[in-house]
């Protein structure tokens, strides 16, 4: 898509539903062991009473949005801001929705409202901004 193409207001989601067996590859990938996503008993004991998805692997979502669908390919992220809202559980559908709010096209810059949520639209689980550069 070009940067021409993109309009204010247009959209564009992404789905995946995360399994134990992907954030034990995220804690290795990323050094975070932190037990309340790892272990069971600790977990239990835990606000939350089970185990918990990284944040950060649930924000990863936004970023696929990004690139592959909206702007799509090519696309260099610039900045982020995240809000954690809610906890994601293993096996939750998270839904990433980024929605196109401001274009500075004297720099090719796009400004876009981010939001994860879970199961269905009404459960918000992280929302934020994403600034954005199509080249």
């Amino acid at each position: 898509m070009n940067y021409e193409d993109i309009k204010i207001g247009d959209k564009a989601i992404i789905e995946k539903t995360f399994t134990r067996e992907d954030v034990v590859e995220f804690s290795k990938l990323s050094l975070d062991v932190n037990p309340i996503h790892l272990d069971e008993e600790y977990a239990k004991n835990s606000i939350f009473k089970q185990n918990i998805v990284h944040g950060l692997l649930v924000s990863s979502l936004i970023s696929a949005v990004l690139a592959n669908k909206l702007p799509g390919n090519g696309t260099i992220y610039m900045s982020q801001e995240l809000k954690f809202v809610k906890p994601v559980f293993f096996g939750d559908k998270c839904i990433a929705t980024v929605e196109v709010v401001e274009k500075k096209d004297n720099k090719n810059i796009i400004i876009l409202d981010t939001k994860v949520y879970t199961n269905d639209t009404d459960n918000v689980v992280i929302t934020g901004q994403a600034v954005v550069k199509k080249p």
